[in-house]
């Protein structure tokens, strides 16, 4: 039989030991585990910046991998611990909203954890990623049933997945959901958006963002001159404002969650 699969999630960083201690917990209970780690440069306590940084990658993994998500400022208050079984696939994470790109797009169930006989003792306050999710993931991971570890809910967190808006028949405004570390600025606009864009011909357009205005589609990054901005649609599949060999958000001096435009002439 296949090894478990677990994936991590974090805005822990990797210069502490709170990714060490993880695995070992996992490891601790389930030798056998094979842990991953997508990402733990999320942006520290952001919620939005996690949900996203999961949607992405959660999808590329083997049918049972377990996600353990943990973006997490409300840790040891009264924000619940959940165990979601979304499609094909489990998650582990606060009920904060971190999944919400994942429940928008899969049918899922959730349950509360509250069976404390499969958590660390005593549990920190300050790290339930070591004492909860991660004993929670290396039980799970064993083969024990969703059921143990507590009932299912339908009051759990979930954000409206931000959308573009249509303003009228030449004008569809989003706004930019992450700047990834190249400096392109990924926005909520997919080609199904703005199919315009995409025609063999299409119309005369712009694309405003902070202080400049972009009016080039590319099908890749090296389609033009170093420098020059342009709009692409990523592996996201969101459109994306990019610059050849240069970083774009810094160019037009916007950041997560500025307003972009596109208008057809």
């Amino acid at each position: 039989m296949a090894r478990p699969l677990i994936t991590l999630t974090t805005d822990f960083g990797l210069s502490d030991h709170f990714v060490g201690s993880i695995k070992g917990v996992i490891l601790n209970l389930n030798p056998e585990a094979d842990i991953i780690d997508i990402s733990h440069e999320v942006r520290s306590h952001d919620i939005l910046d996690g949900a996203f940084t999961i949607a992405q990658a959660y999808r590329f993994f083997p049918n049972h991998t377990i996600h353990v998500v943990v973006v997490d400022p409300g840790v040891g208050s009264q924000r619940r611990p959940i165990l979601v079984a979304a499609g094909i696939y489990r998650f582990i994470c606060p009920d904060n909203g971190v999944l919400s790109f994942i429940m928008a797009r899969e049918e899922h169930e959730v349950r509360h954890i509250t069976s404390d006989y499969y958590f660390l003792s005593p549990v920190s306050n300050t790290f339930h990623a070591r004492d909860i999710f991660a004993p929670i993931a290396g039980w799970l991971s064993r083969g024990v049933e969703l059921a143990k570890f507590g009932d299912p809910i339908t009051d759990y967190v979930r954000f409206a997945v931000p959308r573009p808006k249509a303003v009228n028949e030449k004008t569809v405004k989003g706004v930019v959901l992450k700047v990834d570390r190249f400096g392109n600025a990924i926005t909520n606009i997919t080609a199904q958006d703005v199919p315009l864009l995409f025609e063999q011909n299409p119309p005369p357009f712009r694309i405003t963002a902070g202080k400049g205005e972009i009016t080039k589609i590319n099908q890749f990054y090296a389609q033009t001159a170093p420098g020059d901005l342009f709009a692409i649609v990523g592996s996201s599949g969101y459109l994306e404002l990019a610059a050849n060999r240069g970083a774009a958000a810094k160019l037009l001096g916007l950041d997560r969650g500025a307003e972009v435009g596109v208008f057809f002439d």
